[in-house]
């Protein structure tokens, strides 16, 4: 047995320590890294497991873990292991085990799941996150679960998949904690431990509502635990910001942000009470917003890990040609300055750097733009202001690149005559080039957010072929006018 150990090595021996070492109170610390990302072990551990056969240890150790733990071990498992996994499952955490998914490998775990058994774990879940899932199976399957359902969850959610997707309707969840003026606190609190299983798992506020069901105010349950159980709810609640259940959830993840809150009532176009918003929901927001500005910036789509090489090649390949064709209309002013490329080859050279950095700059003020309309820094109020001081660090800067710029050309290609107008040619083109990055880069999302169109999309392409064209065109137009 020593000799055995001894010839195993360092990664060998903990795995092996690991994997017979670990009591089941001991498998959630083992499962994870001080970052609270699986470790790479105990996947290997439950694939072991699954190729043995060993059906206890593998529920042992897909039990012992959280649904958001088991959801993000699907990932790392092949469609195969996936299968023997899912029988495993328990039927109770089932439901926020899908809804923590990635959206690419629920289509593949909703379709293994019986419909009744899928309705059992939905009807675990607050309406939001349950709708979220049912939204995600085909007409068939979806009229099944919803028919498996209790009347009072299946009216829930099918109240909440009829707003449009990506507002506060659709992010919201039904089950609140309502009370009328003249409640006392002890009153509520009592109404809240009859309540039980009716009211929704997590909740931090009491809406207080007035005789036609619209909020007039908010009680936080720390306030109200506090509270003499005489007191009304009138006296203690406080001003409450009121969602419409057809707002964008964006400009609901604003208004959270805003006005730093934890939960806040949904209404409807009467302004009566339909649901809640929680912060938990808006931190989900917020993730997916800014997942998807960052890929539309490099125009790509979330691939996903079991995305394949065709989705892949679908979701890039069209912006990759929109590419070529704006890149192609930029160089092909080359062409007309064919002779000043002759007398002086060191152009050539010259202008990808001149290109570069304007692509570079417009980058910049094009990221900042987009970050500053996303989060409401930049309106119409004050886009003046930051029109203008994009524009004048972008001539500051070409002024300064111009500078270093031409003095290395300078040094480079020699003090001769012509390679001394070699660098003033090189440094204007910098200084127009990086001033008309700076003027595309934000004024280009600020067109598009103005013609209805997301910024984060198409600014990139645009300013990517006017920074290219722009670096061209200014070297090549310059160089003819001073080498003649």
């Amino acid at each position: 047995m020593t000799r055995d150990i001894a010839e195993l090595t360092d990664d060998a021996l903990d795995k092996a320590l690991l994997s017979q070492a670990a009591l089941p109170e001991d498998l959630e610390d083992l499962a994870l890294g001080d970052d609270y990302a699986l470790n790479p072990e105990y996947v290997e551990m439950v694939i072991d497991a699954a190729d043995s056969g060993n059906t206890e240890r593998l529920r042992e150790l897909v039990g012992a873990l959280e649904p958001a733990d088991v959801a993000d071990l699907m990932g790392f498992l092949s469609s195969a292991y996936r299968e023997e996994v899912i029988p495993l499952l328990d039927p109770e955490a089932l439901g926020e085990i899908i809804s923590e998914m990635d959206e690419n490998l629920r289509e593949e775990i909703l379709e293994a799941t019986p419909s009744v058994t899928l309705a059992r774990a939905l009807e675990e879940l607050d309406t939001d996150d349950a709708a979220d899932v049912i939204d995600d199976l085909d007409d068939t399957k979806r009229y099944q679960v919803l028919a498996a359902m209790g009347e009072i969850d299946r009216a829930a959610i099918e109240t909440t998949l009829s707003y449009e997707d990506e507002t506060a309707g659709r992010l919201m969840q039904r089950e609140f904690l309502a009370a009328p003026e003249f409640w006392t606190a002890g009153h509520t609190i009592d109404h809240v431990r009859e309540a039980g299983d009716s009211l929704p798992e997590l909740f931090f506020d009491v809406y207080v509502v007035d005789p036609t069901y619209k909020p007039v105010g908010a009680i936080p349950i720390s306030l109200l635990l506090r509270s003499r159980r005489e007191t009304r709810l009138a006296d203690l609640m406080e001003a409450v910001t009121e969602i419409q259940v057809e707002m964008d959830q964006e400009e609901v993840a604003y208004i959270f942000d805003k006005y730093h809150l934890i939960s806040a009532p949904v209404v409807d176009s009467g302004g009566r009470l339909v649901g809640q918003i929680t912060v938990d929901d808006i931190v989900e927001v917020i993730r997916e917003e800014a997942e998807a500005d960052i890929l539309a910036l490099a125009g790509v789509s979330d691939a996903g890990r079991d995305a394949t090489v065709i989705d892949i090649v679908r979701a890039r390949l069209p912006w990759l040609l929109l590419n070529l064709v704006t890149a192609s209309i930029a160089v092909s002013g080359v062409a007309v300055f064919q002779d000043q490329i002759a007398q002086l080859v060191a152009l050539a050279i010259l202008m990808p750097i001149v290109s570069s950095l304007g692509g570079n700059a417009g980058t910049q003020s094009l990221a900042v733009a987009v970050r500053a309309l996303a989060s409401k820094e930049l309106t119409t109020a004050n886009a003046r202001r930051i029109v203008l001081r994009e524009v004048s660090v972008g001539l500051v800067n070409g002024l300064c690149l111009a500078l270093v710029m031409g003095g290395a050309t300078y040094l480079v290609f020699g003090p001769e005559d012509q390679h001394g107008k070699l660098a003033i040619i090189v440094g204007l083109a910098l200084v127009t080039n990086i001033f008309t990055a700076a003027v595309g880069g934000i004024l280009a999302p600020l067109a598009l957010e103005k013609m209805g169109r997301d910024p984060a999309v198409s600014s990139s392409i645009f300013v990517t072929f006017l920074t290219d064209f722009t670096g061209f065109f200014a070297v090549l137009l310059i160089a003819a006018l001073l080498l003649n």
